[in-house]
């Protein structure tokens, strides 16, 4: 899994004035919450946090907050608001994490290859583009790599059949059909 380091300061005001106020500075204010620890209002230099945000978001991240307080914080990415019509940044949500203990994540299948049956006039046909997994956080990969070269017309992978570590465990359905090569206007579900 992806591993980032912010820095963050421990936000002193609450409220709508004070919060105009931080983004006038160039600052976005955020919260981490969790864990079953009270809730931290943090602030960011927006700049900075912005061209990060650009690489993790909607990604699997571990995002390491280092806080002008001393103190250092696992956190995933919660709901970014942004202001609809300028585009900027208008607060952000991080939820702290043990990286010991187990969670589930939606992991990305990239499928990678040309396979052998559209050389023949098959259709490749992609059914899932994303698994769901369980294990810790930093054995969970940003993407599974599927190569789909040997696929010929008729065949098909499962999600059962992806090789992942032995730390992680499979949610998704192992029988559940991933890709498959398939005759032009025919279904996956029909072959």
């Amino acid at each position: 899994m992806l591993q980032v380091e912010m820095s963050a300061s421990v936000r002193k005001g609450v409220g709508k004035g004070a919060m105009r106020r931080l983004r006038m500075e160039g600052k976005t204010p955020a919260i981490v919450y969790g864990d079953g620890s009270e809730a931290l209002p943090l602030e960011l230099e927006t700049s900075s946090f912005f061209q990060q945000l650009l690489e993790i978001y909607r990604g699997n991240c571990v995002v390491t907050l280092k806080v002008d307080d001393g103190s250092t914080r696992h956190v995933l990415m919660g709901e970014v608001q942004t202001d609809p019509v300028r585009d900027t940044l208008l607060h952000a949500d991080f939820v702290e994490v043990d990286l010991s203990k187990p969670r589930r994540f939606t992991v990305q299948l990239v499928f990678t290859g040309k396979a052998k049956g559209v050389d023949f006039g098959g259709e490749l046909q992609v059914s899932k583009n994303e698994v769901v997994l369980e294990g810790n956080p930093l054995d969970i990969p940003d993407d599974i790599k599927i190569d789909v070269t040997p696929l010929k017309i008729g065949d098909s992978i499962t999600v059962g059949s992806i090789s992942i570590s032995e730390k992680i465990k499979l949610i998704t359905k192992a029988d559940a059909v991933c890709v498959a090569v398939v005759t032009p206007g025919a279904t996956a579900a029909a072959e």
